[in-house]
């Protein structure tokens, strides 16, 4: 990027998700994290017209990634919510430490969106790893330790590794983390704009990044790309249509609700509730591999199949489901099927289906205390208006669409800017598309939305003992 705004080249590395057994999804860090990594910056620094003034890391998370004293990976790194091993840790801590202390101490409840459970399930199921681990790290941390060699995480990552991060003391529980993660060296906690290190002249001769460029702490990757597009006022909503469709709201103040996630935002001082889908955008990639039809044609057939989908409802829990309903065990199900339904139908289902789960979180966000009073879209499924359409239609909202939608890496950069003191970022990337709901869709989606949260209370103990039957 240069100091305005402007994006100068881009690199991009894709990859796979390694789901070794059912529950469990993985990435291993050296071939997946720092060779694409690598692969990047040796693409992008070739390609700056002059000196590199600052880097900027997001990641996946909040994952967990143990390492030894010198940062190296001792086994694959577990990862967020969509890896849901460490269920019966989860009861565990809460059994020890009360579910309602754990909510109002750390703003969350215990799910598989945490990362101290994750660390308990390593002591007690690979105890020979954590023998070995002296360092745990998310995918943007361990990134910026290769780079720098600083062991820090920034305070919004460490927001998410509940049972363990105090939000409003803005360090670590000690007294929980001696016990969750006893014998582990916590991280030095930054904020995600804060400069980490520089560069070191190891890192420069893989990255072609120049030794001594500051590198900021970063943070996930749904919270830089709120940056991206500008979601960082009071009010302010980010709808990310990504393989998951995430959620992240600023908030005025602290506020705590046990269907959401409550965190500390990417600026000091600053809170966020957020959501997450456990699927979205993977379902309409399944659909793709699975027809062998392209999406382009796949959403001119939906568009064509109209509302309703010809009597079609999908539950989008393909890998449980996060906020608001906290099931790992819940499955995907579609209702209605007859024979004359086609690819097209159920593509549609899926838009819809992933629409009515923005809803059911939307609504949890107004049963907490905080409506949105602006969304904003980001993300790959923001291309070719009918997903948003959808959206706005099934929650009779408008969203905002900015001129850029990269996505986290323009936050990143974003946040480079501001720490480095190249430019100021106010108007960066200004809306350019608003999607306006259709009033006539408002009955058919109301119709179908009590169908959609009523055929999951009718069927979750199904699902829940087909999901025990597939984990063996």
């Amino acid at each position: 990027m240069t100091p305005d705004g402007d994006v100068v080249a881009m690199a991009v590395r894709e990859h796979g998700l390694s789901t070794p057994r059912a529950g469990w999804a993985e990435h291993d860090a050296e071939s997946v994290w720092w060779a694409d990594f690598t692969a990047i910056c040796r693409e992008l620094s070739a390609a700056a017209p002059v000196r590199i003034g600052g880097v900027g890391v997001s990641g996946i998370g909040p994952c967990l990634l143990p390492c030894d004293s010198g940062g190296t990976p001792l086994r694959p790194a577990i990862l967020y919510g969509i890896d849901t091993r460490a269920t019966a840790q989860i009861h565990e801590i809460d059994a020890r430490y009360g579910p309602d202390e754990i909510l109002q101490r750390c703003g969350s409840r215990l799910t598989s969106q945490a990362v101290g459970p994750k660390v308990a399930w390593l002591r007690q199921s690979e105890p020979e790893v954590y023998a070995r681990t002296s360092r745990i790290f998310m995918a943007s941390s361990w990134l910026v330790h290769r780079l720098t060699g600083e062991y820090v995480l920034d305070h919004h990552s460490a927001s998410q590794c509940t049972p363990l991060y105090d939000p409003v003391a803005h360090g670590w529980i000690r007294q929980w983390c001696d016990d969750v993660a006893r014998g582990i060296e916590l991280p030095r906690l930054l904020w995600p704009g804060e400069i980490a290190g520089v560069v070191t002249a190891g890192s420069a001769a893989v990255t072609g990044i120049p030794a001594g460029t500051p590198v900021i702490a970063g943070t996930i990757d749904a919270w830089t790309e709120a940056v991206s597009v500008g979601v960082t006022a009071p009010g302010d909503l980010m709808l990310m249509y990504g393989s998951t469709m995430f959620i992240v709201q600023v908030l005025a103040r602290r506020q705590v609700s046990p269907a959401l996630w409550s965190t500390v935002g990417v600026e000091p001082g600053s809170y966020d509730f957020a959501a997450g889908m456990a699927t979205s955008g993977s379902i309409t990639d399944w659909l793709r591999r699975l027809t062998g039809a392209g999406f382009d044609a796949l959403t001119a057939a939906a568009r064509d199949a109209g509302r309703g989908a010809d009597g079609l409802l999908m539950l989008p829990y393909f890998a449980g489901e996060r906020t608001p309903l906290f099931d790992p065990d819940a499955r995907g199900l579609i209702a209605g099927l007859t024979l004359r339904h086609e690819p097209g139908h159920l593509y549609r289902a899926a838009l819809e289906g992933t629409a009515f789960g923005v809803r059911h979180n939307l609504e949890a966000m107004r049963d907490a205390g905080a409506p949105p009073a602006r969304m904003v879209a980001v993300g790959g499924g923001t291309s070719g208006g009918l997903w948003t359409q959808i959206v706005s239609d099934v929650l009779q909202q408008p969203q905002q669409i900015c001129e850029r939608t990269v996505g986290a890496a323009y936050g990143d950069a974003r946040l480079v800017a501001a720490a480095v003191g190249v430019a100021g970022t106010e108007g960066w990337n200004p809306v350019v598309t608003r999607i306006e709901p259709d009033p006539g869709a408002a009955g058919v989606y109301d119709a179908l939305y009590a169908d959609y949260r009523a055929l999951y209370e009718s069927t979750a103990d199904i699902a829940h003992r087909l999901a025990a039957r597939q984990r063996g």
